[in-house]
């Protein structure tokens, strides 16, 4: 009897590599590189890395840069001492500066990683790029369409640099996974997108002085910030975009103060309605004053939808959708109320183990998304490797995050031609 539960066992293993290996075939190269795990050893010696901006986010893409193998933290800069101490902490054996220019200066940093407050990456980035460096800019880009149209133009005319946006959902390994089932049309036709981040929190941070505080606050002020669309949002228009290779043709979003009744500009609740080619739309709803639901990304296709968070994913088919076969197997969750099959982001490697996806390892990645690209980054400078979120790429979402932001502040629905999502 155990032997022939473990022949059922071998037999189901073996038709799940021939049904993954079977979706890879249709893809074309650009698809394959999304799908492609970047999770094994470099070549090479550690890229040694210069880190410009210290803030919250800063420190915890500092965290993570500080235990990967593949980097070594050669310099830290930020204008605030107390921070740059803290910074040590982590890269102990960092040099730190105040100025950015001598960080850029320094022959002991190849690679440079913008985490500054988005309205300084144009001047940053620039000089960086100018000096040589390969660099790593957090998305936005830029608060301006024009300032995000120099970054991009000049990372794409920096000669042997490279280029990555902070677009880090596309170096999600789950995400990643998912793409070969989307690309294989998994969806039928693509009928909406709803996306939703949800948190409580204020954005506000005390500081020791007015001015401190001004500055650490930079993401309250309309001088300074576009927004939950532009901070947040951004993530998710990319992969909406990324997953059905469709951009907005206009946008029509609308905001209020809920809750955080402090003085700030720029609302803590908002509404966006994205409209794309062919009648897909996709909304995009946000508050920070409620955590109820978190965040994720539903597709609903005329097949099936795929529902994502962060680490973990199903797609819930329709009763007449084709039979995929492979789905017999995986492992299934209740889903709002429908049967979900797990989308699991190592099966290509459990299944090259002798494991089962969703019945052995775990269902979640095995590396989060900011470890992946950072990995993905000092990939593509030592192996000469296409970066996974490039200068065009990270200029089209800023376009759309810009836009959807002025369509929430001013409450009008915004059209976007085709050409400003164009380098000229």
């Amino acid at each position: 009897m155990r032997d022939r539960i473990d022949e059922r066992t071998a037999e189901r293993r073996e038709f799940l590599k021939t049904a993954v290996a079977g979706l890879m075939v249709i893809f074309t190269e650009e698809d394959l590189q999304a799908a492609t795990n970047f999770d094994e050893e470099i070549k090479g010696p550690p890229v040694r890395f210069g880190l410009i901006g210290l803030g919250q986010w800063g420190r915890e893409l500092l965290s993570t840069l500080a235990r990967l193998p593949i980097a070594e933290v050669t310099a830290l800069c930020d204008t605030y001492q107390p921070l740059l101490r803290k910074g040590l902490e982590l890269a102990p054996k960092a040099t730190t500066v105040t100025d950015y220019r001598r960080l850029l200066d320094s022959p002991a940093v190849e690679a440079v990683i913008v985490a500054t407050p988005t309205h300084q990456h144009r001047e940053i980035v620039l000089a960086a790029l100018q000096a040589g460096k390969h660099v790593y800019c957090e998305a936005p880009l830029a608060m301006g369409i024009d300032d995000a149209a120099a970054i991009a133009r000049a990372a794409r005319l920096a000669g042997g640099v490279k280029f990555q946006a902070g677009l880090q959902g596309r170096s999600n390994a789950l995400y990643r996974h998912i793409t070969q089932f989307v690309q294989a049309g998994v969806l039928g036709n693509p009928a909406q997108v709803y996306s939703q981040w949800n948190r409580k929190l204020s954005w506000r941070r005390a500081a020791s002085t007015p001015e401190r505080e001004r500055e650490i606050n930079w993401h309250l002020a309309r001088a300074t910030s576009i927004g939950i669309p532009g901070e947040l949002g951004i993530h998710q228009f990319d992969l909406t975009g990324w997953y059905l290779r469709s951009l907005p043709v206009a946008v029509n979003g609308s905001g209020s103060v809920m809750n955080w009744n402090d003085g700030r500009e720029i609302p803590d609740t908002v509404q966006v309605l994205l409209e794309h080619q062919k009648g897909l739309r996709q909304i995009f709803t946000a508050t920070l004053t409620s955590s109820f639901s978190g965040s994720y990304t539903l597709m609903q296709g005329s097949d099936s939808a795929l529902m994502l968070r962060e680490n973990r994913g199903w797609m819930v088919k329709e009763a007449d959708s084709p039979l995929l076969g492979w789905e017999v197997y995986a492992k299934k969750e209740d889903v709002h109320n429908e049967t979900g099959i797990c989308m699991v982001a190592d099966a290509t490697k459990l299944l090259e183990a002798g494991k089962e996806p969703g019945q052995e390892g775990s269902l979640e990645p095995t590396r989060n998304a900011i470890s992946l690209a950072f990995h993905n980054f000092a990939r593509s400078i030592r192996e000469e490797a296409p970066v996974v979120a490039n200068a065009l790429q990270g200029y089209q979402a800023t376009v759309v995050a810009i836009k959807a932001h002025e369509s929430v502040m001013t409450g009008s629905r915004i059209e976007i031609p085709n050409s400003l999502y164009e380098l000229k």
